[in-house]
């Protein structure tokens, strides 16, 4: 057999020459090897965010209010019972006039109370010079004895001048014209206490 032709296999050389063939028209021109030289796609840079900076402004410190107490209110007295009774001095046909309450002691149902007070300028009350007045007590109540005196107008007790004393209801005449006060120191019976009542006179 050895005069015998056998035939030759081509086709994977012409395979080959295809693919060869095939490579070479996608390459890019001057790129022999055809690889890819496209450029890479461009990567965002990241972006940045500022967030908002929070400022604390300095709490104002709140000042609490004071709290208000109400004073207690203070019981009313009664004339006669907690303290001396009103003294009113009256001239003749006119309207009683209740005096100022001055220094007093006072004894009541088995209380005790009393006042060291200032020498009192008096109730404003006008009358007639050497008019007859007189001096009642509401509630009604027995004197043991009784002095008056007066002063100047808005001096003190130094240098008083007597209106007359007694036992009984006060009874005097009215000084002459002039701006006085006029002062009355009354001790009651049965040793309840004493006090002293004042009026400012305008004496005309």
């Amino acid at each position: 057999m050895s005069g015998s032709t056998f035939p030759v296999r081509l086709v994977p050389a012409v395979g080959l020459v295809i693919a060869v063939a095939m490579t070479a028209c996608t390459a890019v021109p001057g790129n022999s090897v055809g690889l890819d030289t496209a450029s890479p796609a461009p990567t965002a840079s990241p972006v940045m965010t500022v967030s908002p900076v929070m400022t604390v402004s300095p709490s104002t410190a709140v000042t609490p209010s004071p709290v208000l107490t109400a004073e207690p209110t203070p019981e009313p007295t009664v004339a006669g019972v907690d303290s001396p009774p009103d003294a009113l001095l009256a001239a003749e046909g006119g309207d009683p006039v209740t005096g100022a309450l001055g220094t007093y002691t006072w004894s009541h149902a088995g209380m005790d109370s009393g006042s060291d007070a200032p020498w009192q300028w008096g109730t404003p009350m006008t009358v007639g010079a050497g008019e007859p007045l007189t001096v009642s007590f509401l509630p009604a109540i027995e004197i043991e004895s009784w002095r008056a005196v007066y002063v100047p107008a808005r001096a003190g007790p130094e240098n008083a001048v007597s209106l007359g004393d007694g036992t009984g209801a006060p009874a005097f005449l009215a000084p002459d014209v002039g701006k006085w006060t006029v002062a009355v120191a009354i001790t009651f019976l049965a040793g309840v206490g004493n006090a002293t009542y004042s009026w400012q006179l305008d004496v005309r």
